[in-house]
């Protein structure tokens, strides 16, 4: 964070005058300031002065000068201030919202001590500090104030965490004291949390520690828990004062603190976990600062200072402009102010559990912010400032966002749906779609409010294409599935989330009622639909019509208008819904009804007496009158009585209307009387009660009051006269026998006789009501009544009457019943038959007739027959005998097994007539066993024979054809019946025929015949596959010839012919299936080849095109220029490719050449750019004319070449004269000199050369005379006679020319003659030419000293060195240099060391360079006789730039130490000495670094920690060696585990695991095993990336190591252990967890879990130092006291000179042992 200086508000004076206190209102538009003058600043937004007020003492008597006002502190709604005053007082001022409010104490707070400090929580509670300790709350609602807690000691400061939920109080004693009001869940403790060094004046408590500071100079930043975090000291710092004041930002992530002069800004450091200090703040003549206050959105600081000076700073991290139209300001890393350009508006983004905002985006036409942090995503809507903040997992940005609905935010991640209402911080529900289409999804957040709905919101979205969801997202569960028969494509829920309409694919429109699950289509063809904006009204168009619902309740009802074009838009503003339509260029608006649209708004918001008003402008029409009917049904409902007379009056509903007036009537005098509406009167409940027709409810509602008369009145008025009796008996009324003869005499005057005589019978008057029954017409109840009376039954008269009465009303079975009552038989039993009761006739039959009762079986089945109770009559028939008639009712009645068993029982021969019928219904149902029995028993096979072919059983039916026909009649049938079948296009069938009767042929030429080649092609494959891939080729033929060519392909393919699929599609120009075919089938050119010949076919650019696109145009280009096309390839190649065109040139001119075409391809080389390639085509032809034509013409460098070639062929033809012409033409002597000589004409070569080559003359004599065959003897003659004659020179050349390897003694006294020869008589130069010649010679011949002795008499001392080096004779080459050219000694020790390296004398090179021998052990891998040598040659005593020298290479020991670390088998006693060697070097290294400019280095650092791993390797080694320190070994192999980057993890984890396990601590050695499995498996993967680091979370051990270039563990130990582990795995005692401490954290880890606290590594085991500890004179050494006594103790016990040279070491490391109480020798 940055503070840059914006203004000053107050300027400061001369002397002193303190600023107080300062305070920001929480809304950021007032700053208020306190002086020492006790006067109130207040200040706006910008820091103009816009009010001040005076304050007051709290007893004026004392005056105004007698109090200093320490704190300030506004209200949460920034319309009070309360001010902390040191007079024992806390007034609380009210400011008004507008400047120039008057100022009003509305609290004050009297107190018993000074009121030091002051902060102002939540709505109505202040909590301050006073002078005595205290720590108190007042409230401002109430006016009292109560102790939160009491403490000794004066409060200096007050401060509140981000949330304002805690409290830190600091005091005087430097004790912090920590108060929750709401801990939130954080868990933090309460209490004295931690004392200070001083007073802690400077208190600030941010979002992850708290800020201490004072007059000690020193800042400290505690943790949660009171710990120490960090401590930044400046009490060295001379010009810093005291800390006097600390401010935290709003965001928590910055701290400042004030002093003298200067600001010091402290800012969090998430990914550190610590404060990062900013460059202070200097500012001269500030003097103390003694207020700070930060504005709450964070972008502002002001400062109050000693001198009454207010500045106020801008707090920024950085600013950026967003899209040219918003100023992003980030004030914080997890607060950003984001600032409308055009308007000024501003809105503050904050992460409420201070993440660091990552990027901050505008989206949505510019309304709405969207910013994610690490855990969270913020969300805002800058038109209402609302900011939500939810959790929210990182997803790499891949979320979309949809901002159509302005209530709520949908978010789109990975197939799932979030959304998020603008103002909450808890998401409001997710569901799982793939439609991210904002049309397919629906939201409705409480839009209407609805009478009895606090919280309406509702979702409807797309499970998938087909299935609509609708959820409630206030409960979270589904209020419906919709489950459609096509696509979905839109959907939207009305406002209040009651109706859902939806749109298929084929535009048809649905409503679906979400209460009653209900789904209706609306329209079939549905271009445009949309609910009108607040209303439940639907506007829709169908084709050519407009279409409005406007009571959505009944669909069925719609208004509709005609349309000429197509439905656009819909707007309702202003008390007017207009409908736009496009009519071909014209926009044309056509008006709803508003009326009708309010009235559906009306019912919904149940303002009912709005949509009376409605109804009451309108006509009365369909539309009308629905919805006075759902107006009235509503009203009724909500007891709103008036309406609902009103109602029913419009309806025409007079008598409901009248009776709900007279029971307004009722409502309003009992309202006048007693208050309230009067509905809940008990007569207007009744009524109501009979209005809905609930005559009980109204009874009960009236007997409640006891008002019987009431009761009965109502229901004689319904003539309801038994429930009114009832009520008169129930109560005793008198009026009971009144009631009974009055309902009577009704009943009788309204001819009610059958009430009249159940009146009666009640009255057991039964002749009356018999004969009242009777008048009534109802003759069947008095016949009841007569048969259960005996006394009605012996009156012959009544029984007359009544049977009369029976028959004459046609009840038969009644009149029997009451004759066979009265024991008239006869006549009974004519009743029955006639009232086809045949039951009560066969029993009366059975009883009286017996003779007739056989004769009633075969009527009574009749009847059933003609009522068609087929399966009823089969048994009455049965009973008659009647075994045909009950065949004829079995097969009726569909019973074919009954109907079966009848006829096999029957010996009549008439009765087979029946097989057929049922044989057939079996044949029907595909029992054809049965069928095939009874065809046959009925003489009906061929039958059968039908069945089983129609039924494609050809195989039953052939088993019964050949056992009644012969085989050719079985053919012939089968045959002909399959080609009736051809012709009725039933294939299969008469395959299954022809195969039948093994005439596979005819079954294929039907194929054939009807084009059905895969049929065909299957039929083949089984009956002749020889012939399968010729008939594959002739049926693609024969597509082919049809124009059929994907069938043909295929067929082609099957036949294995891929080119003729290539060649067909080619012919018809069908390219791209050519190119796929030959691609997919061909080989690796074969598409290639195919693309070539498509891009010919089409020629010019769109060939090239083509060719671009397959990538084969260059190809396509060389392919054509070898196949000899080109006129193609030059098409191509000027089109695309002009660099390719020299290139074909030059092939045809190739091709040219070959066919002798010379002229042509002579033109076309030259083309090419290749004229010496026509020439040579000429000379090689032998046509020198045209090759010199060509050459002078273009190529004139090759002139020269025609006239050499000329000439050689003239040599070859052995005309000489000729041939020397030309090579002098080509100005090429030296050739004809080299043909001469090859000829064996040396005059003619001799000749040539003295005239055209004079100075190569000697050189040709001489080897001509060296062609003479002199001999070695007459050539020393020849050298002899020149010296004589004085030609030394000569001599000198013939002594050199002397060669003859078996006389070595010659040879070397001519090189020495020829050496002395030139010494003593040719030139200087001469000289030294000639001893190069020799002397390199006599080096061959390891004449070294004879060498050396020539070089020097020529003074050429390095080559005489060189000789002596060259035989290895040092010290004659040391000895020469010393004497004769000491700078050259360094060259000779340089070669000798060289020499010691390539010789591999390792041991020699020791004494003389060390570094190089240590080069050579570690280029060899010998890394203990390295170390061992390093560690013998380094002293101490050696001068100080020898070891600077020595130590100068680093990368030999880091190497050096790699490779010792990565060795096998050295954890164990015996390697001590190689790891004590390795670490004394490091610490002698190390100490030299700390004195040289590497100081402090990284390499210095990494240096310290090999010194540190090759302490831990010996001091283990030494502890191995030693029973009693088994632990301590085990501990240090466990520290290892902290420096797995330097050395192997698997070697690491091997021996910590083997370790553990030594000493028995399974659970760890469980740990460190599976963990070495593990990295052995990543090593042979050759990544680590798939390792768990569960087991090793909240440790120091790291995660992130090198991968190890081999396994270091042998393979059957890996096994033995992977054995080890699997066996612990499946043992429940071993715990598989790292052990704790009581840090509670893992053991052996430095890192506190939780605090962060490092601790000090025990210098003998690693393990962290903790309480008992012995710390050593060096810094930052230490160890733990047991493991300290216990190494001394066996140390002491054993003698050991390992444990005592480890003491030894640690005594020069750490500065000396901690006590004398041991020495060591």
């Amino acid at each position: 964070m940055q503070l840059k200086y914006l203004k000053t508000l107050l300027t400061p004076q001369d002397g002193a005058a303190k600023v107080t206190c300062m305070a920001w209102a929480p809304n950021n538009t007032k700053f208020a300031v306190c002086t020492i003058d006790r006067v109130v600043i207040l200040y706006d937004e910008q820091g103009e002065k816009k009010d001040r007020f005076t304050t007051k003492p709290a007893d004026p008597k004392y005056g105004k000068k007698t109090y200093v006002v320490k704190s300030m502190a506004f209200s949460p709604d920034s319309t009070k201030i309360a001010v902390a005053q040191t007079d024992n007082i806390i007034y609380v001022y009210k400011i008004g919202e507008e400047w120039g409010d008057k100022k009003v104490i509305c609290n004050k707070f009297i107190q018993t001590s000074a009121v030091t400090c002051l902060v102002w929580t939540s709505e109505h509670a202040i909590i301050f500090g006073l002078a005595e300790g205290k720590v108190r709350q007042a409230n401002t609602k109430t006016s009292k104030s109560s102790t939160i807690y009491g403490t000794d000691s004066y409060v200096v400061s007050l401060t509140t965490n981000v949330s304002g939920k805690g409290i830190l109080s600091g005091h005087a004693d430097g004790t912090v004291v920590r108060y929750f009001v709401d801990d939130e869940g954080s868990g933090e403790s309460q209490g004295k949390l931690l004392t200070h060094a001083c007073p802690p004046y400077a208190l600030a408590w941010g979002t992850n520690s708290i800020i201490v500071a004072g007059c000690d100079k020193k800042i400290v930043a505690y943790g949660k828990e009171g710990h120490v975090l960090q401590t930044f000291d400046y009490s060295r710092d001379r010009s810093e004062k005291e800390f006097t004041v600390a401010a935290c930002s709003p965001s928590g992530q910055s701290i400042v603190v004030g002093s003298y002069d200067r600001l010091r800004v402290f800012n969090w450091s998430p990914r550190k976990g610590v404060w990062d200090e900013a460059s202070p703040k200097e500012i001269p003549n500030l003097y103390t600062i003694t207020a700070l206050s930060w504005k709450k959105d964070g972008s502002r600081l002001s400062v109050g200072t000693l001198c009454g000076g207010v500045e106020l700073f801008d707090c920024c991290l950085r600013r950026s402009i967003y899209k040219n139209k918003f100023e992003m300001t980030y004030v914080g890393l997890s607060q950003v102010i984001v600032k409308n350009l055009s308007t000024g508006t501003r809105v503050v983004l904050k992460s409420q559990y201070g993440y660091e905002i990552d990027e901050v985006k505008v989206m949505g036409k510019d309304r709405y912010l969207v910013a994610h942090t690490s855990d969270t995503l913020l969300l805002g809507d800058l038109v209402f400032n609302k900011l939500s903040e939810v959790a929210w997992q990182g997803s790499g940005g891949n979320e979309k966002f949809f901002f159509e609905n302005e209530t709520v935010c949908m978010i789109f991640n990975a197939g799932e749906l979030a959304l998020v209402e603008y103002g909450s911080n808890e998401i409001l529900g997710s569901v799982r779609t793939e439609f991210m289409n904002p049309h397919l999804i629906s939201v409705r957040l409480n839009e209407r409010r609805q009478r009895g709905v606090e919280d309406n919101k509702k979702l409807a979205y797309l499970i998938d294409i087909k299935t609509i969801a609708i959820v409630d997202l206030v409960g979270g569960y589904n209020l419906g599935t919709i489950s459609h028969d096509s696509k979905i494509d839109w959907l939207e829920l009305n406002e209040t989330g009651r109706k859902l309409l939806f749109r298929d694919k084929k535009l048809r429109l649905h409503l679906y009622d979400i209460a009653s699950s209900m789904k209706n289509t609306m329209l079939s063809f549905c271009p445009y639909v949309q609910w009108v904006p607040g209303s439940d009204v639907v506007v829709a168009q169908n084709r050519g019509n407009l279409c409005v619902w406007y009571t959505i309740d009944s669909p069925e009802r719609v208004t509709m208008f005609p349309l000429k074009g197509d439905i656009v838009d819909l707007e309702r503003s202003n008390g007017k819904t207009e409908v736009i339509v496009t009519e071909g260029v014209n926009s044309v608006s056509y008006t709803l009804d508003e009326g009708l649209i309010e009235f559906g708004t009306a019912i919904d918001d149940g303002d009912y007496y709005r949509a009376t008003a409605f109804l009451e402008t309108l006509e009365m029409s369909a539309e009308t009158e629905a919805m006075w009917k759902t107006l009235s049904k509503l009203s009724l409902e909500a007891q709103q009585l008036h309406i609902a007379e009103r109602c029913f009056a419009a309806l025409g509903d007079v008598s409901k209307a009248r009776f709900l007036n007279e029971t307004n009537k009722i409502a309003d005098a009992v309202s006048k009387e007693y208050g309230g509406d009067g509905t809940d009167h008990y007569q207007v409940k009744a009524r109501l009660a009979m209005l809905d027709k609930n005559f009980k409810l109204a009874e009960m509602y009236y007997m409640e009051q006891n008002a019987v008369d009431e009761v009965m009145e109502m229901y004689q008025e319904l003539h309801m006269w038994d429930e009114c009796i009832a009520v008169a008996e129930a109560k005793g009324h008198p009026e009971l026998d009144n009631l009974r003869h009055s309902y009577y005499s009704y009943l009788m005057e309204t001819n009610q006789n059958e009430k009249a005589g159940e009146v009666k019978e009640n009255e057991e008057d039964f002749t009356g009501a018999v004969n009242l029954y009777l008048k009534a017409g109802l003759p069947a109840k008095a016949a009841w009544l007569a048969m259960s009376r005996d006394e009605l039954l012996s009156s012959h008269d009544i029984i007359s009457r009544i049977t009369a009465a029976l028959i004459k009303g046609e009840f038969y079975e009644r009149a029997g019943d009451l004759f066979e009552r009265t024991r008239n038989n006869q006549r009974a039993l004519e009743c029955y038959r006639k009232g086809n009761a045949f039951k009560k006739a066969v029993d009366l039959a059975r009883v009286a007739f017996p003779a007739e009762v056989v004769k009633l079986e075969e009527v009574w089945g009749d009847y059933l027959v003609q009522q068609k109770q087929m399966d009823a009559a089969i048994n009455h028939y049965i009973e008659a005998g009647r075994s045909t008639k009950a065949i004829e009712a079995a097969i009726a009645a569909r019973q074919w097994k009954k109907a079966l068993h009848i006829l096999e029982q029957q010996e009549d021969k008439t009765a087979a007539k029946y097989y057929l019928k049922i044989a057939q219904h079996y044949a029907s149902v595909q029992e054809f066993e049965v069928a095939e029995r009874l065809f046959v028993k009925g003489d009906h096979t061929k039958d059968a024979i039908d069945m089983y072919t129609q039924a494609g059983r050809w195989e039953q039916a052939h088993k019964l054809a050949v056992k009644c026909m012969s085989q050719e009649d079985v053919s012939a049938l089968y045959i002909s019946r399959a080609q009736e079948l051809e012709k009725e296009g039933k294939y299969k069938e008469a395959e299954r025929l022809f195969t039948t009767v093994d005439e596979p042929d005819l079954a294929i030429t039907m194929y054939k015949k009807n084009t059905m080649y895969d049929d065909m092609i299957r039929l083949v494959a089984v009956h002749h596959k020889d012939l399968l891939q010729e008939t594959h080729i002739h049926v693609a033929k024969e597509l082919e010839a049809e124009s059929r060519f994907q069938e043909a392909e295929y067929h082609y393919l099957e036949g294995q012919d891929w080119k003729a699929a290539v060649n067909m599609y080619r012919v018809n120009d069908m390219w791209e299936e050519a190119y796929r075919i030959a691609k997919t089938h061909g080989g690796a050119s074969a598409h290639k080849q195919v693309a070539y010949l498509w891009a010919k076919s089409l020629g010019g650019e769109a060939a090239v095109k083509l060719l671009n696109k397959f990538g084969f145009l260059e190809t396509a280009i060389d392919f054509a220029a070898d196949n000899f096309t080109f006129d193609f390839a030059f098409e191509l190649a000027r089109l695309a490719m002009k660099p390719k065109i020299p290139d074909i040139h030059l092939k045809n001119a190739m091709f040219l050449e070959d066919q002798g075409k010379f002229n042509e391809a002579e033109t076309e080389f030259i083309k090419a750019g290749k004229p010496k390639e026509a020439v040579l085509m000429h000379v090689h032809n032998k046509d020198w004319s045209n090759a010199q034509r060509v050459a002078e013409a273009h190529d004139p460098e090759s002139v020269a070449d025609i006239l050499v070639s000329q000439a050689k062929f003239c040599f070859d033809q052995k005309e000489f004269q000729k041939a020397e012409a030309f090579l002098l033409r080509a100005q090429r002597p030296e050739l004809a000199i080299k043909y001469y000589k090859d000829a064996g004409m040396w005059t003619d070569a001799m000749r040539i050369c003295k005239d055209y080559l004079p100075s190569k003359l000697s050189v040709l004599q001489k080897e001509y005379e060296s062609e003479g065959n002199w001999g070695v003897e007459g050539m020393v003659e020849q050298a002899q006679e020149w010296e004589q004659t004085g030609e030394y020179a000569r001599a000198v050349d013939c002594y050199l020319k002397v060669k003859d390897s078996s006389n070595m003694d010659l040879l070397m006294k001519c090189w020495m003659k020829a050496a002395e020869l030139a010494i003593k008589f040719l030139s200087h130069d001469k000289a030294v030419e000639v001893s190069q010649v020799v002397g390199p010679r006599l080096i061959q011949l390891r004449m070294y000293s004879e060498a050396a002795e020539l070089y020097l008499n020529l003074d050429l001392i390095k080559n005489a060195i060189d000789a002596f080096i060259e035989g290895e004779e040092w010290n004659k080459a040391k000895r020469v240099a010393k004497e004769l050219d000491p700078r050259l000694e360094e060259y000779v020790d340089k070669c000798y060391k060289e020499h010691l390296k390539n010789q591999g004398k390792v041991d020699s090179l020791v004494g003389v360079d060390v570094v190089a021998a240590l080069d050579m052990y570690a280029e060899r891998g010998q890394w203990e006789k390295c170390i061992d040598t390093a560690s013998k040659q380094v002293p101490i005593h050696k001068p100080k730039s020898y070891m600077i020298h020595l130590l100068q290479n680093f990368n030999i020991y880091k190497r050096m130490f790699l490779e010792l670390v990565s060795l096998r088998d050295r954890d164990c006693a015996e390697a001590y000495q190689m790891w004590a060697d390795l670490r004394d070097i490091l610490l002698l290294l190390c100490e030299n670094l700390t004195k040289s400019s590497e100081a402090n280095s990284s390499a210095h650092e990494e240096f310290e920690q090999m010194l540190l791993v090759a302490h831990y390797y010996a001091t283990r080694s030494a502890a191995k060696g030693i029973d009693q320190l088994s632990s301590v070994a085990a501990k240090l192999s466990i520290s290892l585990l902290r420096h797995t980057e330097l050395i192997p993890a698997d070697k690491a984890f091997y021996e910590a695991g083997l370790a553990a396990k030594a000493v028995e601590w399974e659970n760890m050695a469980f740990i460190f095993l599976n963990r070495f499995l593990d990295l052995a498996d990543g090593i042979d993967e050759g990544t680590l990336d798939a390792l768990d680091h569960t087991d090793f979370q909240d440790t120091d051990i790291p995660f992130e190591v090198p991968v190890p270039s081999k396994l270091h563990v042998t393979v059957e130990k890996r096994e033995e252990i992977r054995e080890w582990v699997l066996t612990v795995s499946m043992d429940q005692r071993v715990e598989q967890v790292l052990p704790k401490d009581e840090r509670g954290t893992y053991e052996a880890s430095l890192v506190a879990v939780g605090s962060g606290i490092r601790s000090l590594p025990c210098v003998i085991t690693g393990y962290p130092v903790q309480r008992n500890k012995i710390e050593f004179k060096r810094p930052g050494m230490a160890a733990n006291k047991d493991d300290w006594n216990k190494f001394l103790m066996a140390t002491k016990t054993t003698h050991s000179p390992e444990c005592q040279d480890v003491l030894k070491f640690i005594t020069q490391w750490c500065g000396g042992l901690p006590s004398a109480g041991y020495s060591f020798r």
